[in-house]
């Protein structure tokens, strides 16, 4: 088991070191993109740190503008969570509450996340609570459905065997419904917290001062290439870094109470 991770992670490092190469070779060594186009790896780099104390061109450092997003993106992620894995459940459990309220849901998940832009500026103005909102609308749909998902694909064995032995409605949903439910729900916040992440842009459009989508979208402006690619790869990187902690927690209490 060990062998085949170092082989994976051998594989993978080897993939980065080329593509960072060949990334080196386009643009400084053969010239065949210019830098003001798409900068090297060397420059992005240099940027980077540079960035990472230099509030210049947009106002804010990277660490400034890491720490907004991630704020406005947990707190959008969270509260779908907490609102769309409690839904998921009750409308899988109770026919009649997935009567009353799949079809208000079904409505709603057909609205594109950009489409809630104007509505939330509507509701909330251009403050910190509409780019929530926005992060939220995005994120609650995948949990939402993975959660009804895993509720109804129990295995009706199970719960029969359970209600046999005198299970009561809620022991069967703790105990085996649950259970049974959570790599499925685990996959759901995995989309969720993904899809919060990468729609900082979109929410960071309202507004704002700071942000990663803020500095992505200032520096297009100013014709910064270097920043733009540091936005996004800190965006990429800070996207992996969650779903390895959320991988973590997928660990303990699937595999591990497996």
């Amino acid at each position: 088991m060990k062998t085949g991770k170092y082989k994976y992670l051998m594989i993978s490092t080897i993939s980065v070191i080329t593509f960072l190469t060949v990334w080196q070779l386009a643009t400084d060594v053969l010239g065949v993109m210019p830098h003001y186009s798409l900068p090297s790896p060397v420059r992005v780099a240099h940027s980077f740190v540079i960035k990472l104390t230099d509030a210049k061109p947009d106002g804010a450092t990277l660490l400034q503008h890491i720490w907004a997003s991630l704020t406005i993106s947990l707190t959008g992620f969270a509260a779908a969570s907490l609102l769309g894995i409690p839904l998921g459940v009750l409308m899988a459990w109770r026919k009649k509450a997935d009567l009353f309220i799949r079809p208000v849901f079904d409505l709603f998940r057909s609205v594109p996340g950009l489409g809630w832009i104007p509505v939330m500026i509507l509701f909330f103005g251009i403050g910190m609570t509409a780019k929530v909102a926005i992060v939220f609308t995005i994120a609650f749909v995948p949990v939402t459905i993975n959660t009804y998902a895993g509720i109804k694909n129990t295995n009706p064995v199970h719960l029969w065997v359970a209600q046999t032995f005198g299970a009561s409605d809620w022991q069967l949903l703790k105990k085996i419904a649950l259970p049974s439910a959570l790599p499925q729900i685990f996959t759901g916040l995995r989309q969720s917290l993904n899809m919060s992440w990468v729609s900082l842009v979109a929410a960071e459009l309202l507004g704002a001062s700071r942000g990663l989508g803020y500095m992505i979208q200032m520096n297009r402006d100013l014709a910064r290439a270097d920043l733009i690619i540091v936005g996004m790869l800190t965006i990429g990187g800070f996207g992996a870094l969650l779903s390895v902690i959320l991988q973590y927690f997928e660990d303990k209490y699937v595999k591990g109470g497996a």
